[in-house]
């Protein structure tokens, strides 16, 4: 095919992608200003932030992962309108979402436990401690919404999710700078008040999402079809199947960076500062690469279950090329900018050399991190999660890791050598999610 001849894929692709592209950014909006504003309070609260974060998104991850898993069940059942097995996967996906909730939360509680004995400073330590609590406890909210949200986008919306992220993430902004800074008479807390920013916005998400489903024909049909759905074990254990590997999949590479940040913390509060920034902003391009990919498992999810697979193969070759480009010339900024972007979250000067050194490896990595994601949504889509788990574990576990430990810390080159193991596991895992991609088409 000539490339105009993929401009019809693009155009399809980007207006299923498009608003989870907006709803990714204004979840990373809020986080670069989360960072931005407990940045301004003090290096300690903005590494304490760093560390939180990275060892509660294990917990939060793994079960938007889970959660996932109901996007290319749903797809392809609706793509042939059967409306009542739909519903079906509807109900017992919430069922099973609940159920996934109540144990992240009580495991991830018992976590907090132990953050003090992870190797950071004491005082770093110390005031991650109430943050991450008011973190965990965002969860219940967030993962009722992302049930909804999973189910809209099976069924090919990702209108409705937006808006209300959109709107949230707003007032998390806006209660952000109330409660950091102590504005407008309300009590300055600090890093304590994004913590409350936090949860207060996700609690609106998913009270403003029912009443619209609700008032939705469609919408109103399907959820009358669940309500009267029974709890199936088959159903249960087909949304596992799919959405517990899927769940390890996110949490092994979000361990990955976690176990970075805490070798970060070895280095130093300066250095585990300087690798939020520079995470935070390869965190903003990685989103619009995530809704790419979202929209991937869509159409895929569509394609496959009308066995259309020659456009199947053609659209995930698209999403292919819009990622790379994208990220191509974010890479190109990333160099340029790399000594002023930083001046964004801190004035401290440590932390600034070490973002700049790091947004240079970040403009390499972030290309690799882009056609993995994208060939992970391609095969979500196809429901093909097991194998992708063992590759990820491969790619991020057995090698990234190690590697970043041995330049970091063995071969002393500081936060530069935990970075090069980010760049080997995701360009190992890109290698090796496309030799599943065309091992599976062949077998069309």
């Amino acid at each position: 095919m000539k490339i105009r001849d993929y401009f019809p894929l693009y155009r399809k692709n980007l207006l299923l992608a498009g608003p989870v592209v907006l709803s990714q950014i204004g979840q990373v909006t809020v986080s670069l200003a989360d960072n931005m504003m407990v940045g301004h309070v003090g290096t300690a609260e903005l590494a304490a932030a760093s560390f939180a974060s990275s060892v509660f998104h294990i917990g939060m991850l793994f079960g938007i992962g889970i959660c996932m898993g109901l996007t290319p069940l749903v797809g392809k059942v609706f793509s042939q309108e059967k409306d009542n097995q739909v519903g079906e996967y509807l109900k017992n996906g919430v069922f099973i979402h609940i159920l996934m909730t109540v144990l992240i939360v009580a495991i991830m509680g018992g976590v907090s436990l132990f953050l003090n004995r992870m190797g950071q400073p004491e005082e770093v330590a110390k005031l991650a401690f109430p943050y991450f609590l008011q973190l965990v406890a965002s969860l219940i909210p967030l993962f009722l919404f992302y049930s909804f949200k999973q189910f809209l986008e099976g069924v090919g919306n990702t209108k409705i999710a937006m808006y209300i992220t959109l709107s949230s993430n707003t007032l998390n902004i806006f209660l952000n700078y109330l409660l950091i800074f102590g504005k407008f008479g309300f009590p300055e807390l600090g890093l304590p008040g994004a913590g409350w920013a936090t949860l207060i916005s996700r609690i609106v998400m998913p009270l403003m999402l029912i009443p619209v489903i609700l008032k939705n024909k469609t919408y109103r049909h399907l959820f009358a079809i669940a309500y009267h759905s029974r709890l199936l074990k088959n159903k249960m254990k087909e949304i596992l199947k799919i959405g517990v590997p899927i769940g390890f999949q996110v949490i092994i590479e979000v361990t990955t960076f976690a176990v970075g940040a805490i070798m970060m913390g070895w280095l130093g509060k300066e250095a585990l500062a300087g690798h939020q920034v520079a995470l935070g902003l390869a965190s903003l391009t990685y989103m619009i690469s995530l809704g790419v990919s979202a929209g991937t498992t869509i159409r895929v999810s569509h394609e496959y279950g009308v066995k259309n697979y020659t456009i199947l193969m053609r659209s995930i070759y698209a999403s292919l090329h819009l990622v790379v480009t994208f990220m191509f010339i974010m890479g190109i900024l990333f160099v340029l900018l790399r000594n002023q972007l930083p001046f964004l979250f801190t004035k401290d000067v440590h932390v600034i050399v070490v973002a700049a050194q790091l947004l240079i490896i970040a403009a390499l990595f972030q290309i690799f991190d882009g056609v993995q994601v994208v060939l992970l949504g391609a095969l979500r889509g196809l429901s093909d999660v097991t194998v992708p788990m063992f590759m990820a574990f491969l790619s991020y576990a057995v090698l990234g890791l190690p590697v970043s430990y041995l330049f970091a810390i063995v071969l002393n080159f500081g936060a530069i050598g935990v970075w090069l193991g980010f760049l080997s596991g995701l360009s190992v895992a890109a290698c090796l999610f496309t030799f599943r991609i065309r091992h599976l088409y062949r077998s069309f």
